[in-house]
């Protein structure tokens, strides 16, 4: 099979992360996979790829529009460009403005296209106020919509009316990930300090601030607990400052972005996520994976499916802070109950999100849009 696999950038983030996951095992079995990144100007893979896979920056086929200025028309006539030249069986894109994007620029070539919601786009701010009227109007002409999580479905329908398919594709766990040791030491004493993570950019919708003020009202009745932020963005000022106003600066602390968040996460005693939307939260899936107890928020979306409606971490209604300082005191109390926890949702989520399976349900995708392709031709 000949993929195209279109993508904002190949920096590091999660959505560059999966369609460099994809893409490589993709590869690996045998598949023909080019890789575009569509952002304006050059930049760098933070991702290993597998040497198969053939990358094309888009800022090269744009000529000297791409070092002056990049207008919608230059990327739509790049991209049809770089369509015609390989000639794909199946087109996937990842993230919303690249979908719309891609969607005009390929109209009534023949191909089909699978574009891929990264978020829930009932929930989503981000869009601006084109956007969303061009995904309405657009969407409509892909083949497949995919969407990261069942309670996206429904969203998806209601903000695009007359979509072919809407498909819900969850996004695999790294191989990479799968290999990290989480034993301790043998011999080794249990550390005199236990470390309560979260990790995320520094936005109002990850809600660290509330998240300070629970940890800060725990703090006497778990004297040897820290809670350590990882992660950077716009409010590390004042999350910073609100730590320091409350004298909490030997307890809790910003971490910054890390290049070793598995590392990271596989050191923790627990993890805890106060977000009050997401997309699909690569974060807790990743933290689960490692073996970790996690408590989160019951957002949309992601979470609840994740942990099978809190089977396999403690999930508390959104906006139940109360109900969320008990969870986590109740971990935090407990070195059993989080080993034990850790232990099921390991098994659980390494089986549910594991490649092999998810590489399954996009073959389904992949196949079943080249086959009504060709049948309405």
């Amino acid at each position: 099979m000949k993929i195209l696999f279109f993508v904002s950038s190949m920096n590091a983030g999660g959505a560059e992360r999966v369609a460099a996951t994809l893409s490589s095992a993709w590869v690996r079995r045998g598949d023909l996979v080019t890789l575009v990144p569509t952002y304006g100007r050059k930049g760098t893979c933070f991702y290993t790829l597998n040497p198969g896979v053939r990358l094309i920056w888009l800022a090269d086929r744009l000529g000297w529009l791409g070092r002056t200025v990049v207008s919608p028309v230059a990327k739509w006539f790049a991209l049809r460009r770089v369509v015609r030249e390989i000639q794909p069986d199946v087109i996937v894109s990842f993230l919303t403005n690249v979908n719309v994007t891609v969607l005009y620029a390929t109209r009534g070539m023949g191909i089909p296209v699978i574009v891929c919601e990264r978020t829930n786009p009932e929930h989503s701010t981000a869009a601006g106020k084109w956007l969303p009227r061009l995904r309405q109007r657009s969407y409509p002409w892909a083949s497949t919509v995919v969407v990261q999580s069942s309670e996206a479905v429904g969203a998806m329908e209601a903000v695009a009316p007359g979509l072919k398919r809407v498909r819900v594709l969850p996004n695999p766990l790294p191989t990479e990930l799968l290999s990290i040791d989480t034993r301790p030491e043998p011999g080794s004493p249990r550390p005199a300090r236990q470390t309560l993570v979260a990790m995320g950019r520094l936005v109002p919708s990850k809600q660290f601030d509330i998240l300070i003020q629970m940890f800060a009202a725990l703090m006497l009745d778990h004297p040897d607990w820290d809670l350590v932020i990882w992660g950077d963005g716009p409010l590390r000022t004042a999350l910073q400052q609100q730590i320091d106003d409350a004298g909490l600066g030997e307890r809790i602390a910003l971490g910054g972005r890390t290049d070793q968040p598995w590392q990271v996460l596989a050191r923790a005693d627990l993890f805890v996520m106060t977000s009050r939307v997401e997309g699909f939260p690569n974060v807790l899936l990743e933290a689960m994976a490692l073996g970790r107890a996690c408590v989160a928020f019951d957002c949309p979306s992601g979470p609840r499916e994740m942990t099978e409606n809190g089977k396999y971490a403690l999930l508390v209604p959104l906006d139940d802070q109360r109900g969320f300082s008990h969870a986590l005191s109740q971990l935090m109390s407990d070195a059993t109950l989080r080993e034990v926890m850790g232990r099921r949702a390991a098994l659980f989520v390494r089986e549910r999100y594991s490649l092999e399976r998810t590489l399954d349900l996009w073959d389904g995708v992949l196949n079943e849009a080249i086959a009504t392709e060709h049948a309405s031709s």
